[in-house]
């Protein structure tokens, strides 16, 4: 039995049997409003009776959603009921393999999962034929300790990946705030919370814990028996994700330099690596460009980023010219850059671009207090971070300084903004669905990064004179380079008001710039056609700075400088 969450209505289903004919069964009820009721992050019980999972529900008309741990009967039998509830945010209910036992994550606004977070502990009980939880009780997370990923083992024993080290690492739960270090390193188990349901650890048979981590671009598996020895094993692959262990073997989605992710099987911890699900067909290596990691001064210590040139078999840049540079601020901003074959980045490598994607301070995969850089500072540090980048490359001789150019989308799209806005260093910029007035994300974004902007910026609107003056929508008088901006018409994350007041401000001062928005597209593109559009407009804005002819049959896109002009595709 296989159950699942169905996107266009969010509810849960059920389907049995191994063949395409197999017909889905809903077994949660229609809500009164149209995705009223989300579900995720479930687990069946070891009996196979009932399912444990996170229900976020909208009131009708309205309001903050609600987040609860909920079980129903694994056959719809019953209605959900609310067996965890009373925080702002609940995650991972796990369950102990005997079923008596479930642990689950909480934490409260103003913090997000990667601040503080608690891990608590309940007995789970039947009574008049329903689950509940007795005794609930907290058993570990402090002030200033981020928890992710708690798993039971085996024997019934509790863990969790914590961050009081400074590196999300695995640790054994041996009493209140009582927590064993299993394996630790100076590198990251877990990961920031924006989904749910990561993986990267679990446990053999033998009680011994496999764990995945990545250290300058090599994926490794370690594996800690049960006496604390210890072996680990390097990998040719760049991560392992969503890791579970089947028998003798690791399952896991890896991601590699010069493929699509795949699924593979490994054996413990020797033998050799074998693909479940190839990845997709891609480019050949001749045409891949492998990133190198990167460290460079910047105004708060030292900063990291990944950095790709140009590789195309067929062709070679003028004599005595270096290319110019993309400088990619990534989303988020607590995320991170990626090594992993992307082929967002070859388009431009192979068209004879340099690329810099930049991990700023507050990105994630060097520790917490690297990740803590950015708190209050959102806007100062990854502008700097982003515009030493593209000094660290052009001194060193590597790319042109005279075409430097920044990109990003969401949180990215803000740094790009900043940097435009408040920094003379770059010539052209593309702003992917970003943020342009804090304030206004403040005031009109979704639960869960409703306070986002406490930690990153201030309390608002007690601060609202510093979202001000963070904000690039205020202080555009400082851009004088053209400026591409596109936009789902249906984001609601960063609604298309912030782009379109971007444009507007463009135009009366007389930048030249575009402004593409697309019907059907929410945070973040989906659609193939408006991906292929948006790259090829992108494309076309820069032939048109840098002044080259772009190959191929690439549209021309109309830069515009007043009011009035901009497109709108597929509206």
């Amino acid at each position: 039995v296989v159950f699942f969450a169905n996107w266009s209505d969010q509810r849960l289903y059920r389907i049995e049997g191994k063949t395409s004919s197999a017909t889905p069964i809903a077994i949660t009820p229609e809500p009164q409003s149209v995705r009223g009721f989300r579900y995720a992050d479930g687990r069946v019980t070891p009996d196979g009776q009932w399912i444990l999972c996170v229900r976020e529900w909208h009131p009708v008309g309205g309001g903050e959603a609600h987040n609860d741990i909920v079980a129903l009967p694994a056959d719809g039998s019953r209605r959900p009921t609310v067996i965890a509830t009373g925080r702002d945010f609940v995650s991972a209910p796990r369950i102990s393999p005997d079923g008596r036992m479930v642990c689950w994550l909480t934490w409260d606004h103003p913090n997000m999962p990667w601040d503080d977070t608690e891990l608590w502990v309940g007995r789970l009980q039947i009574v008049e034929g329903q689950i509940e939880i007795a005794e609930p009780h907290r058993v570990a997370g402090k002030p200033g300790e981020s928890l992710v990923q708690p798993e039971w083992g085996h024997h019934g024993q509790l863990y969790v990946c914590s961050d009081r080290s400074d590196w999300w690492n695995v640790y054994l739960v041996a009493g209140i705030d009582d927590l064993q270090p299993l394996c630790p390193i100076n590198a990251e188990v877990g990961g920031p919370a924006w989904a749910f349901g990561q993986s990267r650890y679990g446990f053999a048979e033998d009680r011994s814990l496999i764990c995945s981590y990545s250290v300058g671009g090599v994926a490794h598996l370690a594996r800690v028996g049960s006496q604390g020895d210890r072996a680990d094993r390097a990998l040719p692959l760049l991560s392992l994700s969503s890791l579970r262990i089947d028998g003798d073997h690791v399952v896991a989605l890896a991601t590699s330099a010069t493929s699509d992710a795949q699924v593979v099987r490994i054996a413990l911890l020797h033998g050799p690596i074998e693909v479940v699900r190839p990845a997709a067909e891609g480019l050949s290596n001749e045409w891949i460009s492998v990133a190198e990691p990167i460290a460079f001064p910047s105004e708060a210590g030292q900063a990291h980023g990944l950095f790709y040139k140009p590789k195309n078999p067929h062709v070679v840049g003028p004599e005595g010219q270096l290319p110019p540079l993309l400088v990619f601020s990534h989303g988020g901003p607590t995320a991170a850059a990626s090594s992993a074959y992307n082929p967002s980045v070859q388009f431009w490598t192979s068209r004879g671009f340099a690329v810099v994607d930049v991990d700023y301070g507050g990105s994630t995969g060097y520790g917490r207090s690297y990740r803590q850089r950015l708190v209050g500072n959102w806007g100062i540090v990854d502008v700097d971070d982003c515009c030493a980048a593209a000094t660290y490359l052009a001194d060193a001789g590597l790319v042109d300084r005279s075409r430097l150019a920044i990109r990003g989308g969401s949180a990215g799209g803000f740094t790009t903004l900043a940097a435009l806005a408040f920094r003379d260093r770059f010539h052209a910029g593309v702003n992917y669905f970003g943020v342009s007035d804090l304030a206004a994300l403040a005031r009109d974004t979704h639960k869960f990064e409703a306070r986002y902007l406490d930690s990153l910026v201030g309390a608002y609107p007690e601060e609202a004179a510093l979202y001000e003056a963070r904000s690039p929508l205020f202080h555009l008088d400082g851009l004088s380079c053209p400026v591409l901006v596109l936009q789902g018409l249906q984001d609601r994350v960063v609604p298309p008001a912030q782009s379109e007041a971007v444009v507007e401000a463009l135009a009366a001062k007389g930048v030249p710039h575009a402004y593409l928005a697309f019907a059907g597209e929410q945070h973040g593109f989906r659609l193939a056609e408006t991906i292929v559009v948006a790259q090829n407009a992108e494309l076309s804005f820069y032939a048109q700075v840098f002044g080259f002819e772009p190959a191929g049959d690439v549209p021309r896109l109309a830069l515009v400088t007043q009011a009035g002009s901009e497109g709108r595709l597929g509206s």
